[in-house]
């Protein structure tokens, strides 16, 4: 072998007896996903592994497009745009292409992880365990760790909650032992998070952000804006005034049909992946270091679910299939109990969102008609047993 090439093989080949977990620590998640990527005949275990990097790889890919951007802050509305990340301190002028690509690319990664999670059979037994101190983004891509990369650090608040801040620092992070019902849960997040990112291309941000920042521009020309309605302070990026007319705008755009039918399909898909995942775990009889557990385990986030948990949930997601199917009518708030607005014809006919057209009604007559309207009441159940985190463990049941 020539001799420079010895190093390349290094960096690129896995230590000996080096766990996944410490792989991802050494090397990161796109060197770990590529040698993953490139293995001829996978286990289930790698399967899983390979899927869960490109889960991983979308966020990922969303923080360096944001830090290059200088959007490190949390205003964004939307998922991809909400956890902070590490100020840059010399970002590039800002592109307005930038969301519609972290979007863009979202899709597509998580495309290839479902994709790959969705091939690991019911009867897969593996446990691939994965410190989440060892999970970190490479915001900056430098290829190298640096403070406030890790995982942790970005997304612990999310992960946990009000329990984060009342987390002792000196506390070790969870070690997670993921399971072949862990593969279905995380099929069913990368559906779902790839549906929110066709809805977002299908309303494409991109014109409408082009048009406020130069009219920010244009108005700057004379002296500083007023102070921001919301925060008090005009910074250099888009206040409350910007980001609502931002949101109006993109809406009102005639969207594309084909990517909001794919959203709508991807949304299916999760439900259905979820289901799975509940009938694999509540097939579990151990209890080792789980993710999500079932009536009989216990997390090792820390987090206690009640023993309806599943099946309240569950029931949630059935009334949320029917809207998506047209089954059911989500209630309008004008109109009596015995019409509503067909959510599954807002994906397959999409129009223009005029919001005070939807507030009087007229903009909603397109989807308005006669029929059964879901009820709260599997909500409310849900809510009941939660408690007051009921958004947080929306967000981890998926």
């Amino acid at each position: 072998m020539r001799p420079y090439l010895f190093p390349l093989l290094l960096a690129a080949t896995p230590l000996h007896s080096e766990t996944l977990s410490a792989e991802i620590g050494r090397a990161g998640l796109a060197p770990t996903e590529a040698r993953l990527a490139t293995l001829p005949a996978p286990s289930d275990e790698e399967k899983f592994a390979l899927g869960g990097l490109r889960f991983l790889r979308a966020i990922e890919i969303s923080f360096q497009i944001r830090w290059q951007n200088g959007m490190t802050d949390r205003t964004g509305m939307l998922p991809l745009l909400r956890l902070p990340v590490p100020d840059n301190p010399n970002p590039a002028p800002f592109d307005p292409t930038s969301v519609a690509e972290i979007f863009r690319q979202s899709e597509t990664t998580l495309t290839g992880a479902h994709q790959v999670l969705e091939t690991i059979p019911d009867t897969a037994d593996f446990g691939l365990t994965v410190n989440l101190a060892d999970l970190w983004f490479d915001v900056n891509a430098n290829a190298t760790r640096d403070p406030e990369e890790g995982l942790l650090d970005i997304a612990g608040p999310a992960l946990l909650g009000w329990q984060w801040s009342q987390r002792d620092p000196a506390t070790p992070a969870p070690v997670i032992r993921f399971d072949v019902a862990d593969a279905a849960w995380l099929a069913a997040y990368a559906h779902g998070l790839q549906a929110i990112s066709q809805v977002v291309l299908a309303y494409d941000p991109t014109e409408p952000v082009t048009r406020i920042l130069a009219t920010r521009s244009k108005l700057t020309e004379h002296g500083p804006l007023p102070p921001d309605m919301l925060f008090g302070s005009a910074g250099d990026g888009l206040d409350s005034f910007d980001m609502i007319a931002l949101a109006l705008a993109t809406l009102n755009q005639q969207p594309d049909t084909a990517r909001m039918v794919a959203a709508r399909d991807n949304l299916l898909a999760a439900v259905d992946q979820n289901r799975m995942f509940w009938t694999r775990v509540a097939a579990e009889t151990d209890n080792q270091a789980e993710w999500l557990p079932n009536a009989r385990q216990t997390s090792a986030l820390g987090l206690t679910l009640p023993p309806d948990t599943g099946a309240v949930w569950q029931a949630v997601l059935a009334d949320g299939e029917e809207l998506l199917k047209g089954d059911k009518l989500i209630p309008y708030w004008r109109s009596g109990p015995s019409a509503g607005i067909n959510l599954a014809k807002i994906f397959i006919e999409p129009r223009p969102v005029d919001v005070p057209g939807w507030i009087q009604g007229w903009a909603a007559m397109p989807y308005y008609q006669a029929g059964e309207t879901v009820s709260a009441e599997n909500w409310s159940r849900f809510e009941s047993i939660i408690g007051g985190d009921a958004m947080l463990m929306a967000l981890w049941l998926n």
